[in-house]
């Protein structure tokens, strides 16, 4: 989504050219494939796990360090892989964001209407906080030091993730519009009591 920003407010008209079905399609293509890879590496390392003991995972759903918790084998090279690639996974979608919005920026300073710049800002904060959100829970689940790891603060990370974020995305994008804008400020005025 970044690129595609970047492509709509640095050549609004050449977005279509630029942003042709072959290029959405390459970039679908790319992130089914790092997916599917993702998913294979930690599904072939969890098939040389050992269960001992109970077999319940004490979360709302079935994620890798709950999991790895329930083996009775060293789980190191399974920690090892999941940080790996969730670390490299992090870093290239965090710097292809940031390199995205450095030339979105850089592209939104060279319009002349202080209307155009504010318009084109207000398109892209509203991704930004998006992805801040998204990918700061992210960081927050999966980078943390073993020895401040609980599974409880996990379960509600997990809980925000899968809830919260989705129900607060709608929410994010509606506040540029205009009706929106309106009804809320119709709300902070009115005195309930």
């Amino acid at each position: 989504m970044a690129f595609d920003r970047y492509q709509a407010i640095s050549n609004p008209l050449l977005y279509t050219a630029n942003m042709s079905s072959r290029k959405c399609f390459m970039f679908m293509a790319g992130v089914y494939l790092v997916g599917t890879s993702d998913a294979l590496i930690h599904t072939t390392l969890a098939f040389r796990l050992c269960f001992c003991g109970s077999n319940e995972i004490n979360h709302f759903f079935c994620d890798l360090p709950p999991l790895y918790l329930l083996s009775c084998l060293d789980t190191q090279v399974n920690y090892l892989a999941l940080f790996t690639i969730y670390g490299f996974l992090e870093l290239s979608t965090i710097s292809g964001v940031l390199v995205s919005y450095c030339y979105i920026i850089s592209s939104i300073l060279k319009i002349r209407s202080a209307e155009g710049r504010f318009k084109a800002f207000s398109t892209c904060t509203s991704h930004l906080t998006a992805v801040a959100i998204f990918q700061g829970t992210l960081l927050f689940t999966y980078f943390r030091p073993s020895s401040s790891y609980s599974l409880d603060q996990d379960k509600m990370t997990s809980l925000f993730y899968t809830l919260v974020i989705p129900m607060l995305n709608p929410l994010i994008y509606s506040l540029r519009n205009k009706d929106v804008k309106e009804a809320l400020k119709k709300i902070k005025r009115k005195r309930w009591f």
